[in-house]
């Protein structure tokens, strides 16, 4: 049985070995949606909306990973052929009515990083996908089954759902299931935003901090003091300590009131207060909890402002480094879950690769792996080409003879 008839034939029973550990996993909650120990609604409010950091290395990463074009491969090895066209590849092009390749995949790519799970849904007729659709992690749920694999999923909507059953062999199923390593979760993947959950909430704390004190004069707080002239310990009455605080929030609170001299009645002096740069180290905590955001997200901090950081010697180096130990990562996780779930609905002989040629932050990349091939004076012409992605040519499967020096004076 092909991958296509198998899809097609979605309950079909079929020979094949199941994990021992399987069933347990599910045991305790078998048929029924297990629900995620963690808010994706939170994750996106604090880590993202309310972070400029979180949002900032969500979108370089994301639209980095959009930005790469798609090729399609028919065969392997020295039989393998570059396609113009493919349906696998129109489908990615145009994934539905309302958004073209890169929009689907930034969506796909941010769940992923907001979420540390990301669902698609392939819509169509017959036994392949007519339509891609990018869902929300946090309304969808996964649903146990028996052997350890997902029995289906549900998505629940204003008291709707929508199901979907899964192979109960091979977990196959009309929805893709993307999530990263969770040590403690089998059905659900690790956010980004939560190892640094403090970081996030410390900047985002600053941030008010900082908005608090603009409202107040953008000064640091102080004391009214009540010191009369001739009365020992006296105190204000009720009535003038509560038109006092009415007087303060009228007529020198706010960004408008900031630096209106202040009024004080007899007896009343104003005493500042304040924390010294030292005391509080306010600007570096800021630039610390920054770093440790674009840390969990692989951004190197250089890419997001984030002065204090100089691991990268310059700007092109760090922009190599997001590629390197971050997008093209991801890029390869979205190909080979693409090829598995997505590409046996079409062909099975077909496969999906994603195409770094055309991007202009491994140009120096790409330059070392040329000069490396072109210096191999072991390799013929024709695995050179192989080396660095390009066809066979005819007579290249020699090894070109070194000339013999000119002797001649």
């Amino acid at each position: 049985m092909t991958l296509k008839n198998a899809w097609a034939a979605l309950w079909a029973p079929e020979a094949t070995k199941a994990s021992a550990a399987g069933p347990l996993i599910a045991m305790q909650s078998p048929g029924r949606a297990v629900w995620s120990s963690r808010r994706f609604d939170g994750f996106a409010e604090e880590g993202y909306k309310r972070n400029v950091i979180a949002y900032r290395a969500v979108n370089q990463v994301a639209r980095a990973v959009a930005s790469v074009s798609w090729r399609a491969f028919r065969g392997a090895g020295d039989r393998r052929r570059g396609l113009e066209t493919h349906p696998v590849l129109t489908l990615l092009a145009r994934p539905n009515p309302t958004m073209a390749r890169a929009e689907f995949i930034e969506a796909v790519t941010s769940y992923f990083l907001i979420a540390g799970n990301s669902f698609v849904e392939a819509v169509g007729g017959g036994d392949s996908a007519r339509e891609l659709w990018p869902l929300r992690p946090d309304r969808m749920k996964v649903i146990a089954g028996a052997a350890g694999l997902p029995q289906g999923y549900v998505y629940s909507l204003g008291g709707a759902e929508r199901r979907w059953a899964a192979d109960p062999v091979t977990g196959r199923a009309a929805i893709l299931h993307l999530k990263s390593f969770h040590p403690l979760d089998d059905w659900y993947g690790l956010s980004p935003v939560e190892p640094a959950a403090s970081a996030i909430d410390q900047r985002n704390e600053s941030d008010k901090w900082n908005m608090a004190l603009m409202q107040n004069g953008a000064r640091p707080s102080g004391a009214l003091v009540y010191e009369p002239k001739g009365a020992a310990n006296a105190n204000l009455s009720d009535e003038q300590f509560a038109r006092l605080k009415r007087e303060i929030a009228a007529q020198y609170s706010g960004a408008r009131n900031a630096g209106r001299p202040m009024l004080l009645d007899g007896g009343l002096t104003w005493q500042s207060m304040s924390l010294s740069p030292k005391d509080m180290d306010f600007l570096d905590a800021r630039h610390a909890a920054a770093r440790d955001i674009a840390l969990a997200f692989g951004v190197p901090p250089q890419l997001l402002g984030i002065p204090g950081d100089n691991t990268y010697a310059n700007y092109r180096e760090a922009r190599l480094a997001l590629w390197e130990e971050t997008v093209i990562p991801l890029l390869y996780h979205l190909r080979d879950e693409f090829n598995a779930w997505l590409v046996p609905q079409f062909d099975d002989e077909v496969t999906l690769e994603i195409d770094l040629d055309q991007v202009p932050a491994l140009a120096p990349r790409r330059e070392r792996v040329w000069s490396r091939v072109q210096a191999a004076q072991f390799l013929t012409l024709n695995e050179k080409r192989r080396a660095v992605g390009l066809g066979a040519v005819e007579g290249g499967d020699t090894i070109p003879q070194p000339r013999a020096p000119d002797r001649r004076r």
